[in-house]
């Protein structure tokens, strides 16, 4: 028996280092690494299904009183400005145009960039397919480098990509909110591709479908086929969509977009953008569309409506207006079915944190950002680390919103908002 033993340990501790040597060569190490993590985020999905977490807001006056009060230390936090065409030089001008378009146009020139084979990766692979019309001559992981420098960052902002063609290209970049449909016609007619964010629908890791933030680049439409022509990076080169398809997902971001031009062609984009060249008014505008949606639409596209109205009034300040609209689209999103809800919402938006933290209600900042960490299997969102930081700081928890910050620089090295609130609390990033 004992000589049983000791061969089944030696045939273990041969299997062991076999499997350790194969493990060494990068081609089998990935993919046996990316099935084991796989098998990690199914289970913990099967015994704590993140669809089932729901925010629900639960402050109320005397309690956002009390918390005010409670606060011990004194911290500021503004939103992050979005890098635009303005923040340079003088406001550009426009002047509203009628020339009519073509019906189909087609744009060559971008560098087909896929995302797979890295964590994470749309955000990078698109901005740098955007880029290549240009000229740009980079790759995908000189973007993913300064954009996401911990490989599994589960999202890059809109504003984070316009800040690295300014910092890192010689082109500029403008983010705009409320787009249409025939604005980014009108763009691509103008020989200009445009970045939109939208939400897709995916199979999970479990082989569930679910919705999920995506960027694609707009380089051609056909009004017969009434079809846009994009690169994606998860699909294909030459993905198309159509028109209503294209409107449905982007609603889901507000119709957020991205257009990148040299210098000298500022003043084109400026004249197209038309009311919307100024940041504010285009803010406006989506806070309106907003608005018509929400009465007009049902179900998780009334819920994208309600947070969209929410969103817009974030960057118009006015933060008790887009708590009451939030508020709202979270108790919509409470009552869709389960595998309705776009439960990932918060690690692309985080539009809430700002109307809650800036209209005092510090513990739905948190209960927030523990819902949004918790149902995460893999939670590497620094957006919500230092939100949740700040409101427990506020609130006296000063060893908690420590821990959050060293979290929020551990997930996105060099983070702004994490290394100023590590300054305030007096610790070392």
């Amino acid at each position: 028996m004992r000589k049983v033993v000791i061969l089944l340990l030696g045939l273990l501790t041969v299997v062991l280092l076999a499997v350790g040597a194969v493990l060494l060569i990068p081609s089998v190490r990935e993919p046996a690494l990316f099935q084991l993590n796989k098998l990690r985020v199914n289970i913990q999905y099967a015994i704590s299904p993140p669809q089932q977490a729901v925010f629900v807001p639960e402050a109320q006056l005397a309690t956002m009183v009390q918390e005010t009060m409670q606060a011990q230390v004194t911290l500021t936090a503004t939103p992050t400005p979005l890098p635009t065409n303005t923040s340079v030089g003088p406001t550009p001008t426009f002047t509203p145009t009628t020339t009519p378009i073509p019906a189909a146009v087609t744009l060559n020139g971008v560098r087909y960039i896929d995302q797979h084979g890295l964590w994470n990766y749309c955000a990078p692979a698109t901005l740098a397919m955007a880029l290549t019309y240009w000229g740009w001559q980079g790759e995908r992981t000189d973007v993913g480098a300064v954009v996401k420098p911990f490989e599994k960052d589960k999202n890059v902002m809109p504003y984070e990509l316009a800040d690295y063609v300014f910092t890192n290209t010689q082109f500029k970049a403008v983010v705009r909110a409320g787009g249409t449909l025939d604005l980014l016609k009108k763009l691509v007619a103008e020989e200009f591709v445009v970045l939109v964010e939208k939400g897709i629908i995916l199979k999970d890791f479990n082989g569930k479908l679910g919705w999920v933030g995506h960027y694609a680049v707009v380089t051609g439409y056909d009004d017969a086929k009434k079809e846009f022509t994009t690169q994606d990076s998860y699909y294909s080169a030459d993905y198309l969509v159509s028109y209503d398809d294209l409107y449905t997902q982007w609603r889901g971001f507000n119709y957020t977009y991205l257009v990148i031009y040299p210098q000298d062609r500022e003043q084109n984009v400026m004249r197209i953008l038309g009311p919307s060249a100024d940041e504010t008014t285009s803010y406006q505008i989506a806070a309106q569309t907003a608005a018509d949606e929400a009465i007009s639409l049902t179900g998780v596209q009334q819920f994208f409506a309600w947070f969209n109205r929410g969103s817009s009034l974030v960057n118009l300040q006015d933060y008790g207006g887009a708590s009451s609209a939030f508020d709202q689209a979270f108790r919509l999103m409470a009552a869709l079915p389960e595998n309705d809800r776009p439960w990932r919402m918060m690690w692309y938006q985080t539009g809430p944190y700002f109307a809650y933290y800036f209209t005092g209600r510090y513990q739905d900042v948190i209960n927030l950002a523990d819902n949004t960490i918790q149902s995460a299997a893999e939670p590497y969102l620094e957006e919500s680390f230092i939100w949740r930081a700040r409101a427990r700081a506020l609130l006296g928890d000063t060893a908690g919103a420590v821990e959050d910050v060293r979290k929020s620089l551990e997930y996105h090295p060099g983070f702004p908002p994490g290394l100023e609130l590590a300054q305030q609390l007096g610790i070392q990033p």
